[in-house]
């Protein structure tokens, strides 16, 4: 059985995420896994929540709580709005768990006595109005590379490049707009990428089958400029994991945590030991997904994230993993996205731009939602959303062919010939036609869906749904039942068939849809159709069905400009 390692880009713990946040690591990620299981892969489907650093802390802060209960009341919230969109992980953890402190801390042991850890005495900005030193991602002003006026103190958003606070034309607080800084000495860990550097350019030039968007950031950072520089891996804060060389105390990093991108991809490992502890498994459970040596050589490992995240996951953790000397997966593909922006501007969570999932929620079922933004995926390049095209794919793509199908179908039926699958008749050159069709369509679909292509996945989708529409059309059974009742029953036959393989295959997209379509047809019977013929006859003579309720509601003009005024881009 294939086995597949499956983690998306673990969302920050600070606020609730919004839709390009979704559809940049999670929803993809979903989809993926909810493919692979249904074609018989051993699915391992692993996120978290990211808990550390400056965000939870300021996040807490504006609550009036402390930052351990925020954290925790933030999962549930997660969690939570995770489930109801549908997001099918195995485990969902917390970079905040005992085992994620433990494993960090082992792999810092580990780096260290690899020779990859070193001791700098640095120069770092400190905020006279905050009382604090400045994680680098809180120092913003203008990129010297791009221009950006809002580039971090370690990255820019707009250009991707990689900076030290340092570099920053014009740098000011994140946290409070002072520009009243001033730069003092303390004591940090670097990671000492340099050393790894060949290491790294050799298996990413190894990654053929990578996106173009995941490897041409990936060798910018390895290249550009000074090439791949040491990073620090500790910060002056309070809320993280306490910096120790394994189990022991690391003398003269008293007070310090690890940095939050150094702790948050380990969380990977980590949260797939949590799933196998809360289910009273043995380490065996989770380290054949993850240790070569006890079983992972054979496992394929997918991620999934935004391009911001790229450089983390293709540099950093790996040389991570390579440092400790230690047989880890490395990840296999990298699935990258570009940003979706939101009516005319971007999705911003730190501004509140945009729609957050809860509110997504609010007006209208998970499913909607999936849909579009996978349809929609930014892929290739950014993509927008309006609310005038959301309103249009989910008119025609899901209430006029999909839902407009299941309805023509199951109503006609039960008023010509009972609540069942009808007898009578046969498959003629239409059916069959019909039957190379759809075969040549579905194996395109599932070429696609390996493929991780989830745009023309939902493309070949959609015109599977449309071949079902367009053989109706063309029967017409509702006039051949006036003179051929029999030939008729036929036609409803494979249709009704036809509803099945439909929730079958759209099942990774809109799931709760699916589930939906199953329940009407009175069938539990998930098999994917490798054989289109057989699989349109599942379904028998005299299996009785229920007339679904409608599957997806067409949205009003009235509706689209009542939520296009209250989502107007800010968040309350």
């Amino acid at each position: 059985m294939t086995r597949i390692l499956i983690t998306s880009a673990i969302p920050y713990i600070n606020g609730i995420k919004h839709l390009g946040n979704l559809v940049g690591s999670q929803l993809p990620a979903d989809l993926y896994a909810r493919y692979q299981r249904a074609r018989g892969a051993e699915v391992m489907f692993i996120c978290a929540t990211d808990e550390h650093g400056t965000p939870a802390e300021l996040a807490a802060a504006k609550a009036g709580k402390p930052v351990a209960e925020f954290c925790a009341e933030m999962y549930e919230i997660q969690a939570d709005i995770a489930k109801r969109f549908g997001l099918s992980f195995d485990h969902f953890g917390r970079s905040s768990s005992p085992q994620n402190h433990k494993l960090t801390q082992h792999f810092a042991g580990r780096l260290k006595a690899e020779g990859y850890i070193e001791e700098v005495s640095e120069k770092q900005v400190y905020s006279n109005a905050d009382g604090r030193f400045l994680p680098d991602r809180y120092i913003e002003g203008t990129c010297p590379n791009c221009g950006y006026d809002k580039a971090r103190g370690d990255q820019c958003e707009n250009c991707t490049k990689q900076l030290d606070p340092t570099d920053l034309i014009e740098p000011r607080s994140a946290i409070s707009g002072s520009t009243d800084l001033e730069v003092r000495e303390t004591k940090h860990l670097y990671l000492r990428q340099s050393k790894l550097k060949d290491q790294l350019d050799d298996w990413i030039n190894s990654k053929t089958d990578w996106p173009v968007l995941t490897t041409s950031i990936a060798k910018k950072w390895l290249h550009d400029g000074d090439g791949l520089r040491d990073r620090g891996i500790t910060r002056d804060l309070d809320w993280g994991v306490p910096v120790k060389d394994g189990e022991n105390d690391w003398p003269g990093m008293e007070g310090k945590v690890f940095y939050v991108w150094f702790d948050a991809p380990i969380e990977y490992i980590a949260a797939t030991k949590e799933w196998a502890d809360a289910r009273g498994l043995d380490d065996s459970a989770w380290e054949r997904w993850w240790r070569t040596d006890k079983g992972a050589d054979d496992v394929r490992y997918v991620q999934f994230m935004g391009k911001d995240n790229v450089p983390f996951h293709t540099l950093s953790f790996p040389a991570t993993i390579m440092g400790s000397g230690e047989p880890w997966k490395l990840v296999d593909y990298i699935k990258s996205f570009n940003y979706l922006n939101y009516d005319g501007g971007q999705f911003s969570t730190s501004q509140g731009r945009g729609v957050f999932m809860d509110q997504a929620l609010d007006i209208l079922p998970a499913d909607y939602w999936r849909w579009w933004l996978l349809s929609h995926a930014p892929e290739t390049s950014d993509s927008e959303f309006t609310w005038e095209n959301f309103q249009s794919s989910v008119n025609k793509d899901l209430a006029d062919v999909l839902g407009n199908f299941v309805s023509r179908v199951t109503k006609f039926c039960n008023s010509k010939f009972g609540p069942a699958v009808p007898e009578g008749g046969a498959y003629g050159e239409r059916e069959q036609a019909l039957i190379v069709d759809l075969t040549t369509k579905i194996r395109a679909y599932e070429n696609h869906m390996a493929a991780m292509d989830v745009r023309k996945s939902a493309a070949e989708l959609r015109s599977i749904w449309v071949a079902g529409n367009e053989y109706l059309q063309d029967v017409a059974p509702w006039t051949t039942f006036k003179e051929n009742p029999e030939q008729a029953a036929a036609q409803i036959r494979l249709a009704l068939n036809l509803i099945r393989v439909y929730a079958v295959l759209s099942a990774p997209f809109i799931p709760t849809a699916s589930a939906q379509m199953l329940s009407g047809m009175n069938t539990l019977d998930m098999s994917w159709p490798d054989d289109v013929e057989a699989a349109l006859g599942v379904l028998p003579v005299g299996h009785e069905f229920t007339v679904p309720e409608v599957l997806f509601a067409k949205i009003s003009d009235d509706q689209r400009e009542e939520w296009a005024e209250k989502f107007s881009g800010v968040r309350s």
